[in-house]
């Protein structure tokens, strides 16, 4: 059975207990995991199992796959503490919520471009799309637009879409509902003050960059 993602519950939750579950060298699984593993471009959570620290973390199906440094001596049934890096996951929230609005506002008021890609990290965001001239010439209306939705600091609701399937969306009630399996802050005023920036990958492809403003 696959770990219980105590992430989708309480994604400001940063420590749990877990039991292993199995161990394939340095692979490991546990029962239930506070750790984020890189998903739908957001990235993977920093941190510990039993001390150990993760060195990465995937997805694989519904299970989630941790490696550990190898030689970690764990084996099925230890209890161990799952802790991850708590101000790197705080940034992830933030970032990845205010991609996803970006993405919705870019959509919404400039005919569906097509996005091309997206990657969340600790340090920023970035979505791409398929665009011609320069993606600036939207910051007039996204800017004021993103930042009166962080203004009202509005509900995000986040669930499953299909419980069996591990699909699950977020919504904002009079905005918009998005399938996403992230994490997502409790209101769009935790996304707090952004900056965005153009960003030219060239081949037709504009990059809006988000960072944190403070």
């Amino acid at each position: 059975m696959a770990a219980d993602k105590l992430f989708w519950e309480n994604p400001y939750l940063t420590r749990c207990e877990a039991t292993v579950t199995s161990v394939d060298g340095p692979a490991v699984t546990v029962d239930r995991t506070v750790a984020f593993a890189f998903s739908g471009g957001q990235a993977s959570d920093s941190g510990f199992i039993g001390g150990y620290e993760i060195v990465s973390a995937r997805t694989d199906g519904p299970e989630i796959v941790y490696t550990l440094p190898a030689g970690h001596g764990l084996v099925p049934g230890d209890i161990v503490t799952v802790e991850i890096d708590a101000r790197k996951r705080i940034r992830l929230i933030r970032l990845h919520f205010a991609a996803e609005l970006v993405l919705e506002l870019v959509t919404r008021f400039f005919g569906a471009p097509q996005k091309v890609g997206a990657n969340i990290t600790a340090e920023k965001a970035r979505v791409d799309f398929v665009w011609d001239g320069s993606i600036a010439s939207t910051f007039t209306m996204l800017e004021p637009e993103l930042r009166r939705l962080v203004e009202a600091d509005l509900p995000v609701e986040s669930d499953f879409s299909d419980a069996e399937a591990q699909r699950r969306f977020w919504r904002v009630e009079g905005f918009a509902q998005v399938p996403c399996g992230g994490t997502h802050p409790r209101t769009t005023g935790e996304v707090g003050s952004v900056r965005l920036k153009r960003v030219n990958p060239g081949a037709g492809v504009e990059r809006i960059e988000i960072t944190l403003a403070d």
